[in-house]
Order: C-alpha cells, then sequence, then structure tokens
C-alpha cells in the first residue's frame, strides 16, 4: 500500500507524461487550465497541490474523468456479507468531537 505521499508523487509523475505525451509546455499547459505556471511547476516536482488546481489539470488533460471511480458505490461482488452487515450496528456513525 502505498503512502498519501508516494500517491501523491505518483500523480504528479503521471500528470508530467501525460503532459509531455500531448507535447505541451508546463506553461501551455497552466495557461489552457488556468492553474498557475508556479503552482504546475511545484506540483511536478513536489507532489503538492490543492484538489481545485489537479482537478483544473485533469479537466485540462483529459483526464477528469479518471476521478470517478474514487469514491463510486461498492459493486455487487464488493457488497458486505450479512456477518458484516450485522456488526455494522455496533461500528461507531458519528465522531463526538
Amino acid at each position: 500500500m502505498m503512502t498519501p505521499r508516494e500517491v501523491a508523487m505518483d500523480l504528479a509523475h503521471k500528470v508530467k507524461a501525460k503532459r509531455l505525451f500531448l507535447n505541451l509546455s508546463q506553461q501551455t499547459l497552466s495557461d489552457r487550465s488556468g492553474v498557475s505556471y508556479g503552482v504546475l511547476k511545484k506540483f511536478e516536482r513536489t507532489g503538492k497541490i490543492s484538489l481545485e488546481s489537479l482537478l483544473k489539470l485533469a479537466l485540462s488533460l483529459r483526464a477528469l474523468d479518471g476521478f470517478d471511480p474514487l469514491f463510486a458505490k461498492p459493486k455487487p461482488e464488493e457488497a458486505l456479507s450479512l456477518d458484516q452487515l450485522m456488526a455494522q450496528d455496533k461500528i461507531r456513525k458519528r465522531g463526538r468531537t
């Protein structure tokens, strides 16, 4: 399992690879996406970026649909068993603070 930092860097590498595949400079992608050149440059180097800016980049690179499955409903084969459903009553639904 990857750490959040590793996931962020993996995303940054994928964005850069897609940008280069489309033969776009950082400045061109910046202009098309509305994400500042400095933010894009920092993202490709460090993996740090706001969600809004990441989504703008994904839209500009025609990759926004890649975010759809992140929090999708589980497939039938991923459905909970009867034992898991019964145990859910014991699982907290809210935090206290």
